[in-house]
């Protein structure tokens, strides 16, 4: 069964004149780690907010096609169900913050479930050996750093052990050792479990080497699906539609349109440093000379 099956998807925000999303016809296969790029105000935020099913619950407005999570379609689903198939993720940890400890935050979700007192401490316990958080458990969330209180938001939406965990840039107010504690975070997640995971990011170089799936959502609609290896062979596109590649990825895609690299991009970027490398010594992949 598939994750997450959108057909003919639109949604208009009540009050505007025009859609935020349309024609989008989406699938997601159960277990995929998914990588969602594009410029700011084109969709993105929407798109996964249908997914989870907070638009239409959340919001007044227009709704087109049908989202099916797991096979149940969104619109049909109370509160307990959505949160069991999915967990969100805000760019903002602090938005979903409730709590006045961080053990208590990591709870508040599983005793509104229900959950027995022994299910509550085991699920602590293995969601903060993951996410490196078990010295916070005494502290507030809101006087921790940006990154640990990401990592507490994170363990908090784990913790309920949701099929789909969706994340709406997680990283986006964080410095650069936040951003990579949040990776690898994520990276552990991959490896680690197999719940379907979906991405909202604008550091494509480090959810590229992550993601089995990559989205461009441009002026509203999905306007490239494809694997990583697949999803950088149009560089113009991405640039074109507000997305920057990676320079190592950008220079290869020059050459290989020239002619002068054989092989294929790479998601993982020091990979395709290495071959700009060896294009450079006169030592092209594949075979070949530059």
């Amino acid at each position: 069964m598939d994750a997450v099956a959108i057909r003919g998807l639109a949604w208009k925000y009540a009050g505007r004149s025009s859609f935020a999303i349309e024609e989008v016809d989406l699938t997601i296969p159960a277990g995929a780690f998914v990588g969602v790029v594009g410029p700011n105000e084109h969709g993105k935020t929407t798109l996964v907010s249908c997914i989870k099913g907070i638009i239409p619950h959340g919001f007044h407005g227009v709704w087109r096609g049908t989202v099916e999570l797991f096979g149940e379609d969104v619109r049909a689903l109370g509160s307990q169900r959505l949160a069991e198939l999915s967990g969100f993720v805000f760019a903002d940890p602090e938005a979903q913050f409730t709590s006045m400890t961080v053990e208590e935050e990591l709870a508040f979700g599983l005793e509104n479930l229900g959950l027995p007192v022994a299910e509550i401490e085991r699920r602590l316990v293995w969601v903060s050996d993951l996410t490196g958080i078990g010295a916070l458990w005494d502290k507030s969330p809101y006087e921790i750093s940006g990154g640990q209180k990401q990592r507490v938001a994170i363990a908090s939406a784990l913790a309920m052990k949701p099929r789909l965990l969706i994340l709406d840039e997680p990283t986006s107010m964080l410095d650069p050792l936040g951003k990579d504690a949040v990776f690898d975070l994520l990276a552990s997640v991959k490896r680690e479990t197999d719940m379907t995971v979906i991405v909202v990011e604008h550091n494509v170089e480090q959810v590229a080497p992550l993601a089995d799936l990559m989205l461009l959502v441009h002026r509203g609609r999905v306007a490239r699906a494809a694997p990583p290896e697949l999803f950088f062979e149009d560089c113009d596109l991405l640039i074109e539609s507000g997305v920057q590649p990676p320079q190592a990825t950008l220079f290869l895609d020059r050459l290989k349109r020239q002619g002068r690299f054989p092989g294929k991009l790479s998601p993982r970027f020091e990979e395709d440093v290495a071959a700009v490398r060896d294009v450079l010594a006169g030592r092209a992949r594949g075979g070949g000379t530059p």
